[in-house]
């Protein structure tokens, strides 16, 4: 009879030579998809990987570089980097050039609003600015006009309320979450610091998102002014300024810009934040939307009387 050890005995050797056929067999095949030539692995082991998020966006922009990915692609790369490191209190447009609606105001001024700034969302207050109660949805005005018995506080929808820390990864995530749009950004306090929308926080990795006006302003210099239902104007930030100058009977120099948003950033020496107003030619231009640090649309109203000087109201 055989002793048990014997038998256990050669087991281990055999289970050894199989482990080593496995490995053996495992680096033959990291060889076969490894196509990195000995001075590339060579470089990579004297130059590792990058350690910090500098570093990983200058690989980035080496990677563009030597054209191994698209300049888009690098954009939209680096957003989502720096979009981590990104909070609610970064992008949100503060709560002083908000554009709300009162709950108390009548049918005509709500429309006035939400024609003059043509969002399609506003936070809905009572009582004072840090009381908001809804959110309210600008095609659901035309309810009320079909049928005004309605009450506006029915058609509200609720409020997303976030705190300024919040991480805008996190922020992205709720919206989809939660299907919401908007979300009103408030302070440790617990008072109104501002808004940011979907879109805002998407723009952070995309980049500058074409808006509803972007296909009219294409097809021709004369569409990118348009006549609001209060009498002023809105104005492309990229309209030509021969364009204005036609729309306003106004003589604004040509020669060294060429859009009007390069016009009035030069003359206030930095581009002008939403819902500041800057006035030039006798023209107020108060500007409604910035996107990718320049100025997508003015609200242009003209002045009783002729202005001397450029000034700037925050």
């Amino acid at each position: 009879m055989s002793d048990p050890q014997s038998h256990r005995a050669p087991a281990s050797p055999k289970k050894g030579a199989h482990s080593h056929r496995s490995g053996s067999g495992g680096d033959a095949a990291h060889e076969r998809t490894d196509k990195r030539t000995l001075f590339e692995r060579l470089v990579e082991f004297i130059s590792p990987g990058p350690d910090s998020t500098d570093e990983l966006i200058e690989t980035l922009a080496e990677a563009e570089h030597r054209e191994l990915i698209e300049p888009q692609s690098r954009a939209m790369l680096e957003g989502v980097i720096r979009m981590a490191d990104m909070v609610a209190g970064d992008v949100m447009v503060a709560a002083p050039r908000m554009d709300l609606l009162d709950i108390d105001a009548p049918y005509d001024e709500l429309l006035a609003v939400v024609i003059g700034t043509g969002h399609s969302r506003f936070p809905v207050t009572e009582g004072s600015r840090d009381n908001i109660i809804g959110i309210l949805l600008a095609k659901d005005l035309l309810k009320l006009q079909r049928a005004p018995e309605l009450n506006l506080r029915t058609l509200l929808r609720p409020a997303v309320f976030v705190p300024e820390s919040k991480g805008l990864n996190e922020l992205l995530r709720d919206f989809r979450t939660n299907r919401s749009h908007l979300a009103i950004v408030i302070d440790e306090f617990g008072t109104t610091a501002g808004l940011l929308t979907i879109e805002d926080v998407l723009e952070e990795i995309v980049g500058e998102i074409e808006d509803e006006f972007d296909e009219a302003d294409a097809g021709s210099a004369a569409s990118a002014v348009y006549t609001l239902a209060d009498g002023s104007h809105r104005v492309a930030g990229d309209a030509a300024i021969a364009s204005v100058n036609e729309a306003f009977a106004v003589a604004l120099s040509e020669e060294d810009f060429d859009t009007i948003g390069g016009l009035i950033a030069h003359e206030l020496g930095r581009v002008p934040r939403r819902g500041e107003s800057v006035e030039v030619a006798n023209l107020r231009f108060s500007v409604m939307l910035t996107r990718g640090g320049a100025v997508r649309w003015f609200k242009v109203q003209r002045l009783p009387k002729p202005a001397d000087a450029v000034e700037v109201e925050a």
